[in-house]
């Protein structure tokens, strides 16, 4: 299990960096979170609904991504509530006090009892049945003992699993002594001894620096060091984290096409625009800033968690008007999932299945009608672009009158379709127009590129991880 003193600390990198080196030593390798809390989520081959870092982890690994591998996703809808997705499935939303103070008991979801601890017992042990090692990825800090009762993914899930715990702590953000030893001793006795190795993540500067640090932190925790992972930027792995947005561009550039991504704030699955951020023609960045939407070249509204309170709250803001200037300016606009139906005509919720919004306009740029519904499309799909054969996946609540997967006007793009610029003939055609010079997309495939950087990345933390004492400690 890699276990974090905190979020973002890079567990989730981790956690694939060791997916990729033990397939590559000849394991047969499966990640495992038993509870995610995120808004960027991935369907499965069967068309169940996972943690975007599992699937992730699973690409990495080299197999299928399933649900044993994150049995429990929580996708937060507002400050308060998530919507709970347990093996793949929604099965209602919850208040946040009442899910962490009742977690560890079984809960009643349409009259039947769920208790969420067998559950992601339950799939683990089917995860451990199928392949070896499972790599386990803990959630937020271990050291929350406020929560520690009802704790399902960290600690306790150590104990279920007999996993050996490498702490991975975050030296970036400074306080890395202080948040490593607390995290330990705030332990009880009996998980302590489970913690067998830390890892320190995303140093900066040169390496010989903290070797007096090092041994310091080893001496007063009484816990291997086992590596110091220096910080990287040419390594492109997706990550699922909020706080990975946050560092993202939000300025317009001169000399290439600007994308401007609005910037919604329930935004889900961002992780549609990273291929497109990586051409070098391209700026792309977020903002919510109504100048800026008018001046850009291409305006992309993504997916969300709450397609009516973000459609209200582009009206309030202006982002609406802007965008629809835009639109009548000529400029291209595409809508994804939650985005796509914001562009129609009209968004219903009869039944309240988002909140208060019973309905609203949509701002009219493609002729769709769209009703919300319970049940939740998730399905890998294959489709065609130009000519050419494109894969994507579809996740979303909400049901358009049209069976068309991408609707298209002159200058408008809608699709339900997660993934869509992923494909180089659809990056293509948003360009083409657009006499920048330089780079034009190489056809090595999305799978292509990604095995490229697994194996970058499983390369970066050979060379500065001891891997043979990681050997050496499964092994006992």
């Amino acid at each position: 299990m890699f276990a974090g003193t905190g979020s973002d600390v890079g567990k989730s990198i981790v956690a694939a960096a060791f997916c990729r080196i033990f397939k590559q030593d000849g394991y047969q390798p499966a990640p495992f979170k038993a509870q995610n809390m995120a808004l960027n989520s991935y369907a499965t081959p069967e068309g169940f609904e996972i943690g975007r870092a599992q699937a992730v982890q699973a690409e990495a690994a080299g197999i299928p991504c399933h649900t044993d591998m994150n049995p429990l996703l929580l996708k937060p809808q507002s400050d308060h509530t998530s919507q709970v997705v347990l093996n793949g499935k929604p099965i209602g939303n919850k208040d946040a006090y009442d899910y962490w103070r009742k977690r560890g008991e079984s809960s009643e979801v349409r009259g039947e009892r769920i208790d969420y601890r067998q559950e992601v017992c339950n799939a683990f042990d089917r995860l451990a049945a199928r392949y070896n090692p499972i790599v386990i990825e803990g959630a937020g800090s271990i050291a929350e003992i406020n929560l520690k009762d009802r704790d399902l993914v960290n600690m306790s899930m150590a104990r279920h699993a007999n996993a050996d715990v490498i702490l991975v702590g975050d030296i970036d953000r400074g306080g890395v002594f202080a948040s490593v030893y607390g995290s330990i001793m705030l332990q009880t006795p009996e998980d302590r001894k489970l913690i067998k190795g830390i890892i320190i993540n995303k140093f900066r500067g040169d390496m010989r620096l903290f070797d007096e640090g090092r041994k310091m932190l080893e001496d007063i925790c009484g816990v291997p060091v086992l590596g110091v992972i220096p910080y990287y930027k040419d390594i492109y792995i997706d990550e699922e984290d909020s706080v990975a947005l946050e560092q993202k561009r939000r300025e317009l550039a001169e000399g290439k096409v600007n994308v401007a991504v609005v910037l919604l704030r329930h935004i889900s699955n961002y992780t549609d625009f990273d291929t497109l951020e990586r051409d070098p023609r391209v700026n792309l960045f977020y903002t919510n800033n109504v100048a800026d939407i008018q001046q850009a070249d291409i305006i992309i509204l993504p997916g969300t968690k709450a397609t009516l309170d973000d459609l209200m709250e582009l009206r309030r803001n202006g982002c609406a008007q802007a965008i629809q200037r835009a639109h009548r300016d000529g400029k291209m606009v595409v809508g994804i999932c939650g985005g796509y139906q914001m562009l129609g005509q009209t968004v219903d919720d009869p039944d309240g299945i988002e909140g208060s919004f019973l309905s609203l306009p949509g701002l009219g740029l493609l002729p769709i009608h769209t009703t919300m519904t319970r049940e939740k499309t998730t399905r890998q799909v294959t489709f065609m672009f130009e000519g050419q054969e494109c894969q994507g996946y579809e996740i979303h609540q909400g049901v358009s009158d049209t069976d068309q997967a991408i609707l298209q006007t002159d200058h408008c793009i809608g699709t339900y379709i997660h993934g869509f610029l992923d494909n180089a003939p659809v990056i293509e055609h948003l360009l083409k127009k657009f006499q920048v010079s330089g780079f034009k997309l190489e056809v090595q495939s999305l799978a292509a590129f990604k095995d490229e950087q697994y194996d970058k990345l499983a390369a970066h933390v050979r060379q500065h991880v001891d891997i043979k004492h990681i050997y050496d400690i499964l092994s006992v």
